[in-house]
């Protein structure tokens, strides 16, 4: 009786219509490829428990992330699950899900900064590395007005302008910001208390109210079982121990 009924769901699922997922898998350990080429990473995880849940197959469409909403807008995707920061701007062109992750922005500063702050990062002679498309980059080009923005395509290209001195800061979020000084403990510095606290959620096309209320009670039931926490654990454990040793609250 139970392979029948897992038959049956499968056959619903490959009958139902594909949900396609728009994401930039640039962002690990959110959004990646893993050794064989494939999607991987705990968006990737979650949208896969979110389509279960709502009973449609998941595909992935892969692309840019300052293209996401425009391929959303045009119908070329059903839903934006990237890491993408839920805003007042964004929420004219698209609408969101309620947010399944609470982070905020913050610095990656040179390792002998004496930066603490963005109260000292507004000054003539300061340069400070924002990702295209990003909050950071709205926050930067909305408050600094001594400070040198550089618009950069890639987190890469961030950590690289900081790691060789080229800017005194990174601007990004606390979960990406503590990955990057982990891994450039000698020649960086994480100022992780966010000075704009944000939340990720997922965007959809304006009036999909019926799917909007699919992934929230998705959302709901995920969060409820513990599929967050397993995601923590399987993707973000590090990440979560240094939190915890900094005194900073997960984002989870």
């Amino acid at each position: 009786m139970k392979s029948l009924l897992l038959l049956l769901f499968a056959c619903r699922l490959i009958a139902a219509e594909p949900l396609r997922v728009g994401m930039d898998m640039s962002y690990p350990p959110f959004e990646m490829r893993d050794e064989k080429g494939q999607p991987a990473g705990v968006s990737v995880d979650l949208a896969w428990a979110l389509g279960e849940k709502i009973g449609r197959p998941v595909e992935f469409v892969n692309m840019p992330f300052d293209g996401l909403i425009p391929a959303l807008r045009t119908n070329r995707i059903d839903v934006v699950l990237s890491s993408m920061t839920a805003t007042p701007e964004r929420a004219q062109s698209v609408d969101f899900s309620e947010p399944y992750l609470r982070t905020g922005l913050c610095l990656l500063t040179p390792a002998t900064s004496d930066i603490q702050g963005v109260a000292d990062l507004d000054r003539a002679g300061k340069k400070v590395a924002v990702i295209k498309g990003t909050t950071g980059h709205l926050w930067a080009v909305q408050n600094l007005k001594q400070a040198q923005p550089l618009v950069l395509a890639k987190e890469t290209a961030g950590v690289l302008e900081v790691t060789q001195g080229k800017a005194d800061a990174f601007i990004y979020d606390q979960m990406s910001t503590l990955r990057n000084w982990l891994g450039n403990r000698d020649k960086t510095r994480a100022v992780l208390k966010p000075f704009k606290e944000e939340a990720w959620a997922i965007a959809l096309r304006k009036g999909n109210d019926p799917l909007r209320t699919q992934v929230n009670t998705a959302l709901a039931e995920l969060r409820k079982e513990g599929v967050f926490d397993q995601l923590a654990d399987k993707w973000l454990k590090e990440q979560k121990s240094e939190f915890a040793k900094l005194g900073v609250p997960f984002v989870f």
